[in-house]
C-alpha cells in the first residue's frame, strides 16, 4: 500500500512561513507477491511440449506380395547407428557383393544409397523409381530412433513403398558376420 508520512515540526526559520513537505512511499510488497503468484499460475497451467507422433500406415495380414528383386532394396539397422542394406535377395547380394554398411550421414548415408537405387531404376527404365520397394527389417539390437530415422528418409527421397517386416531367423544367421 501507500502511506504518507510527515515529519516533525522543526521549528520556526525566519524568512516566512512555508508549507510542509509531505514524501510518500510505495510498498511494493503485494505487488511482488502477487508478480510470483501469476508466474506460478502461468509454469503451473501451461504444457511444455506437446507430445509428437508419426503415423505409420500398416498393411494388414494377408497373402506375402511378390517384389521384383531388382526394385528392392532392404536395410537392416543395428548398433550403434549403422545400417547394414542389400540389393535383391540376401543370399544372391552376398555372393555378388551387392551390399554395405552406412549410416544416417548425408553425404553418404542410407538416404545416398536411396537416391543411387533411384537413379540407378531411372536409368534402365525411365519413371521406375516410383516401383522402389523399400524393406525395413530392425535387429533386436536396433532402437525406435533408428527406424524412425529410416521412415524419415523414407519421407525425405519420396519412396512411395515401404514395409517394415521381421527379419527371419536364416537372415539372421547369415547377418551374423557381416552386421555386427
Amino acid at each position: 500500500m501507500a502511506e504518507i508520512t510527515s515529519p516533525a515540526a522543526a521549528g520556526s526559520k525566519p524568512g516566512g512561513r512555508r508549507g510542509k513537505k509531505l514524501s510518500t512511499r510505495v510498498d511494493l510488497t503485494p505487488m511482488v507477491d502477487l508478480g510470483f503468484l501469476l508466474i506460478t499460475f502461468f509454469i503451473f497451467t501451461t504444457t511444455m511440449s506437446q507430445p509428437s507422433a508419426m503415423k505409420l500406415v500398416m498393411p494388414k495380414d494377408g497373402p506375402v506380395m511378390p517384389v521384383k528383386e531388382s526394385g528392392s532394396l532392404t536395410v537392416v539397422p543395428f548398433s550403434n547407428n549403422r545400417i547394414f542394406y542389400f540389393h535383391g535377395e540376401l543370399d544372391k547380394a552376398l555372393s555378388i557383393g551387392d551390399y554395405g554398411i552406412s549410416s544416417y550421414s548425408f553425404a553418404d548415408g542410407i538416404g545416398q544409397v536411396i537416391r543411387n537405387k533411384q537413379e540407378a531404376m531411372d536409368k534402365a527404365k525411365p519413371g521406375s523409381r516410383n516401383d522402389l520397394m523399400l524393406i525395413i527389417k530392425p535387429l533386436g539390437s536396433s532402437n525406435l530412433q533408428n527406424v524412425v530415422d529410416i521412415i524419415d528418409e523414407v519421407k525425405i527421397n519420396d519412396v512411395e513403398s515401404y514395409a517394415l517386416t521381421d527379419i527371419s531367423d536364416v537372415e539372421r544367421v547369415m547377418l551374423k558376420g557381416k552386421a555386427e
